[in-house]
């Protein structure tokens, strides 16, 4: 039984199907040997060191699939921070039941715990009262971006474009294969959704005046210096959003924030999140 969560998307309980057969499609041969038939306990989520919590439905869903008597009690919310010592969460159910479902269920919860808690680090280098958006790119884990992008959310940060047609985004090899800067800024202006802004990454002054010449409504600043930044930012004047990737540290959050972009966007959120440190303890060990 699963407790105080909404529904997880198909999507997701079908990626908790293959991690479990990953795992435990040929059986749990220790489990087997050691574990009295029958024998009932109590395990317990254990932060070992701080985190922002993401993902108890995950690890919720995934103790339910693999025995469905199962009992998960969060005592957390997604989004919480968890202090080093901190019970996230009680599971009662058969002993064996709990052994095998262990592993995968906190792969999912460190994962996503980690991001979330990379996420918040992020946003808690912004600069008191910054209008300026921490968001996430598209370099997520394989299978996992639903997660990994409500993590992100979790952690107090937004999200990017979803997928390719979840917005226009012309980068340097889209504009190689138009020709130019304002023939793609052209195209996608003529033949888009009219609900998308129309983003171009620019490397220098030269691309940045030709994309906001050809109408860009966004503009995605690649790999720049706070210095460089600020002269875009300036040079832009508000007549379009500004983003700015590429390298982006903690250490670059405010400085970045502070030179006037809307936006600073981190592929580290996801690619490069270390997992958070959760333990599963039953009653007793």
């Amino acid at each position: 039984m699963i407790s105080r969560f909404e529904p997880l998307p198909p999507a997701v309980h079908a990626l908790i199907d293959l991690a479990i057969d990953e795992d435990t499609g040929r059986g749990d041969v220790t489990t087997g040997l050691c574990v009295p038939a029958g024998a009932n306990g109590e395990g317990r989520v254990i932060a070992r060191a701080g985190c922002v919590l993401s993902g108890l439905d995950v690890f919720a869903a995934v103790m339910n699939r693999v025995d469905g008597e199962t009992r998960c009690n969060p005592e957390c919310t997604d989004g919480d921070v968890a202090e080093a010592g901190r019970v996230v969460a009680a599971v009662r159910g058969r002993l064996a039941s709990l052994l095998i479902a262990e592993r995968v269920a906190l792969n999912f919860l460190q994962r996503l715990s980690g991001v979330a808690t990379l996420a918040r680090r992020f946003v808690d280098a912004l600069p008191a009262g910054s209008r300026t958006r921490i968001v996430d790119t598209r370099k997520t884990t394989p299978g996992l971006r639903w997660l990994e992008r409500r993590a992100v959310r979790h952690g107090g940060g937004a999200n990017h474009r979803a997928d390719l047609a979840g917005g226009i985004l012309i980068k340097e090899n889209h504009v190689v294969a138009a020709g130019s800067i304002g023939a793609a800024v052209a195209a996608c202006r003529a033949g888009g959704p009219h609900p998308l802004r129309v983003q171009v990454e620019v490397r220098d002054l030269d691309e940045l005046s030709a994309a906001l010449g050809a109408g860009a409504e966004a503009v995605l600043l690649d790999n720049m210096t706070p210095d460089e930044v600020r002269r875009c930012v300036e040079t832009t004047g508000g007549r379009a959003l500004v983003e700015v990737s590429g390298g982006v540290d903690l250490a670059a959050v405010a400085p970045l924030a502070l030179a006037g972009v809307d936006v600073i966007s981190v592929g580290a959120l996801t690619h490069s999140a270390p997992a958070a440190d959760l333990s599963f303890l039953l009653r007793g060990a």
